[in-house]
């Protein structure tokens, strides 16, 4: 499906900053910071794309070309999927930000 990232990252972005960290306003602790990197916040604001552009400029998640094949003397028509010439649709700006796969949360219903 893809990487989540536990897998291809050795550092912990949402480690507790340890005794005498960071506060943020108010007198609540700051989000997590990972080491030398900044702060790191639990949510994901844009994902990559899983969708195609082809020579057209069309976008799709697969592309098929119709073909004629004669078999028996008989004409039929079959899709053939296309695999060149496509373009990735890289990276989307998410709509509503989501948590991180990574970010341990319970999730319970009262």
């Amino acid at each position: 499906m893809g990487a989540s990232g536990s897998k291809t990252r050795s550092l912990w972005p949402f480690a507790s900053p340890g005794p005498g960290g960071a506060a943020g306003p108010g007198g609540e602790q700051a989000l997590a910071r990972a080491r030398g990197c900044g702060s790191a916040t639990p949510f994901v604001f844009t994902r990559r794309g899983s969708m195609y552009y082809d020579e057209d400029g069309d976008l799709a998640h697969e592309f098929y070309e119709e073909t004629i094949v004669t078999k028996n003397g008989r004409k039929r028509a079959k899709l053939k999927r296309i695999h060149k010439n496509l373009i990735p649709q890289g990276i989307v700006k998410l709509e509503h930000p989501r948590i991180h796969v990574d970010f341990p949360v319970i999730i319970c219903e009262v």
